[in-house]
């Protein structure tokens, strides 16, 4: 059998201590390391949300834009039919008989609505309907 000796308990003692020194220095290592960890989630969790708050920024100015360019787009329309109303009335009450002239006449059915630039009637002796879409290119 095999007898330990003081000094080699002392040295177990100081090589435990040594090693619970080792360990508490690795846990306040890992605690450092987890702070820095939530620091970033932190920061992260931070620009996740600033991310949200520019995103719909963005579609609120892409909503606003698209309403803006559709109503030039609406304006020029309009514009380009004033030119050619003129004409057309002539035209239409000169060459073929129409009596009756609707710029921008609307109609609705199942909920649904379309405009029609010109909607031009004649029933005096011909029934006669003439629809006309003025298109135009930029």
């Amino acid at each position: 059998m095999n007898t330990v000796t003081y000094e080699e308990v002392l040295s177990l003692f100081k090589e435990t201590d040594l090693r619970m020194q080792e360990t508490g220095r690795q846990m306040q290592e890992t605690d450092r390391q987890m702070q820095e960890t939530d620091r970033r989630m932190q920061e992260t969790g931070r620009q996740i949300k600033e991310l949200g708050y520019r995103f719909r920024e963005l579609e609120r100015v892409t909503k606003e834009q698209s309403k803006q360019i559709s109503g030039i787009g609406n304006k020029f329309g309009y514009f380009t039919e004033g030119l050619a109303l003129p004409s057309m009335e002539r035209i239409l009450t000169e060459q073929f008989g129409m009596t009756t002239i609707m710029p921008r006449a609307r109609t609705r059915k199942n909920g649904e609505e379309i405009e029609i630039d010109v909607l031009a009637t004649a029933n005096e002796g011909i029934n006669l309907a003439m629809v006309v879409e003025v298109k135009s290119r930029v």
